[in-house]
């Protein structure tokens, strides 16, 4: 029963603390260029796939 009670004593520690956030200043719009042209695409396929499957009226 000793010995068990020592196990517990000798546990290996937890986890590192997290990093520190990164410093302020960094810039906010990197790859907003790719986001942009990426939307802008989606958006033109999204409408190309409407007028393709837009019922004719009878």
């Amino acid at each position: 029963m000793l010995f068990t009670c020592a196990f517990g004593y000798a546990a290996p520690g937890g986890p590192p603390p997290p990093l520190p956030p990164p410093p302020p200043g960094l810039p906010v719009d990197g790859g907003i260029v790719l986001l942009l042209l990426t939307s802008i695409t989606y958006g033109l396929y999204k409408l190309y796939q409407f007028n393709i499957n837009k019922k004719n009226p009878v």
